[in-house]
């Protein structure tokens, strides 16, 4: 295919729309709370008020303010609805023909929650149907990948990437284009790309919603590393739990091919490269990328010591590429505007924008897409409406693996440093609010309950510590530790952080650690006064 050609599609697709489209969100949240019905509503009030040649219904995938779904959508005139029920959907249509009162309830789209975020990654999220490439093509889709091809050599690829100063937003945040290049440098003819959508994280669902309502942003920026680094052939490792997700990536990888975007001679070139998905269970030590590649081998999802790295021993014993959902989906946008307009947005340390699930006691919470260096404040009392009848206590970002950020740090900038220095980590982008009732030695519990069950048991510190670390914490919650049972804690929180084996145990004690730097009177409150013997 040619680009002509590309662009031929994408203005076919734009003339076939029609003048008003009314997007439904269909993504998972949305349909637990009968989306599929108001869509249904809607496609039967639109032909009922005979305005099929103006008006079309699109299910799209997420908006964002998931805790008013189901979403409604007038483009172009951004009218929003919010919580809509199938009753109310006729309502939308016929106002929309005589201007008649409108039964749902209207949104803000001038609201910080819309107005504050920057979206890259989630740029066409909710504005197109997921299910047609040619959708995705009409919005600027897999140009970049074109553009990449044609115009770019696979290390000048990396070096735009490098350029960029993106970083992994998996969590640990290694620079992604150091990490293409070592690939790009490693010996060998056969390579592969991994994209990890293994997100397990409590409270996390960016990936989920990603793969749902932009499943072909995804496929374009594996694609593009793939002609980076040199590998033919790729893996989406997403886990079973997802099944609208996967339905979806198995639709867009079909449509690709159908056009020639994936397979052999892509866009006319000497570039092959294939797509081949894997469920996982459910394990969410299967996030860690030497656990997942034994998983797609079809062994135990267990971890292994590093080095060799998997750009050096990956795959089989093959160089291999992994980045997760959101680093892929900034690629596109990356090779079509350049690294130096990406590097231009954000901070001296981290670059870009990121996605983060805003969940928790807020009033309004969802998906968001900002600017690096935002700051907590900003997300949390301006976007997410603060806490419904109560104040924040405290800020979980980082899943298991993060800690807890209290109130009078608010003002802390969203980058990779500057929550490291506070005692949490930015991670995959879960971020949980708590209100002054919520018990901190409570959520400690939580996430080291959840280490506990999730340890894959190959190393000791972690099977046996964060058994043991559970145990302490219940019995300080039930009244009757001592202080000295508090020190062993403190101690078990180092042996574990610094003797497991991977990162699910390395960083399994850090919710306690956080809740113990900023909340200890909550421990301390509970502990018993040590008995005396005479």
């Amino acid at each position: 295919m040619e680009l002509s050609e590309l662009l031929e599609i994408g203005q076919q697709e734009r003339t076939r729309q029609k003048p008003i489209r009314v997007h439904c969100c269909t993504s998972t949240g949305c349909q637990a709370a009968n989306s599929l019905g108001v869509k249904k509503k809607l496609e039967t009030a639109v032909n009922r008020n005979g305005l099929s040649d103006r008006v079309e219904v699109v299910g799209v995938g997420c908006m964002g303010c998931c805790g008013r779904g189901p979403l409604v959508q007038i483009d172009p005139e951004n009218l929003v609805y919010e919580e809509v029920t199938p009753e109310q959907a006729p309502s939308i249509i016929s106002g929309l023909k005589d201007s008649s009162v409108v039964e749902a309830q209207p949104g803000d789209p001038e609201h910080p929650f819309f107005t504050k975020q920057f979206k890259i990654v989630r740029e066409t999220s909710g504005k197109i149907d997921p299910e047609r490439i040619e959708d995705y093509i009409a919005a600027g889709g897999y140009q970049g990948l074109h553009r990449a091809i044609g115009e770019f050599t696979p290390s000048e690829i990396v070096n735009e990437v490098s350029k960029s100063g993106l970083r992994g937003r998996g969590g640990a945040g290694f620079p992604t284009g150091l990490k293409w290049a070592t690939v790009a440098k490693a010996p060998g003819d056969r390579k592969f790309v991994i994209c990890n959508a293994d997100e397990g994280d409590p409270g996390a669902f960016m990936d989920r919603s990603v793969l749902e309502s932009d499943p072909h942003r995804v496929l374009e920026g594996m694609a593009i590393a793939a002609y980076a680094v040199g590998a033919s052939e790729g893996f989406i490792y997403v886990r079973a739990e997802y099944p609208l997700a996967i339905e979806r990536l198995q639709k867009a990888i079909k449509q690709a091919k159908k056009y020639g975007i994936l397979g052999t001679h892509i866009f006319e070139s000497q570039f092959d490269f294939k797509i081949n998905i894997r469920i996982g269970a459910g394990a969410f030590v299967c996030g860690e990328e030497t656990a997942l590649m034994h998983s797609i081998e079809g062994k135990r999802g267990n971890p292994t010591p590093r080095p060799p790295y998997p750009a050096q021993s990956g795959l089989w014993g093959y160089s291999t590429l992994i980045n997760n959902v959101e680093t892929f989906c900034n690629i596109p946008a990356i090779v079509t505007n350049g690294g130096d307009w990406y590097a231009s947005i954000g901070t001296e340390d981290s670059k870009g924008t990121k996605v983060f699930a805003l969940t928790g006691k807020i009033r309004n919470n969802g998906l968001i897409e900002v600017p690096m260096g935002i700051t907590l404040r900003e997300i949390v009392e301006e976007m997410g409406g603060g806490v419904p009848g109560g104040e924040v206590k405290a800020v979980q970002t980082g899943g298991p693996s993060g800690g807890c950020i209290p109130a009078s740090l608010l003002d802390t900038p969203v980058s990779y440093d500057s929550l490291a220095q506070v005692g949490s980590i930015m991670g995959s982008g879960g971020m949980v609010v708590m209100d002054n009732q919520t018990s901190m030695l409570e959520v400690a519990k939580f996430y080291m309950e959840f280490c506990r069950s999730e340890s894959c048991g190959k190393c000791i510190p972690c099977r046996s510590g964060t058994v043991q670390m559970y145990h302490l914490l219940n019995k300080i919650s039930d009244g009757e530790a001592t202080e000295a049972d508090l020190e062993k804690l403190e101690q078990l929180c180092e042996m574990v952080k610094h003797t497991s084996l991977c990162g699910l145990g390395q960083t399994a004690p850090n919710p306690v650690i956080s809740t113990l730097r900023y909340f200890r009177h909550e421990y301390s409150e509970l502990l018993q006064p040590e008995t005396i013997n005479v």
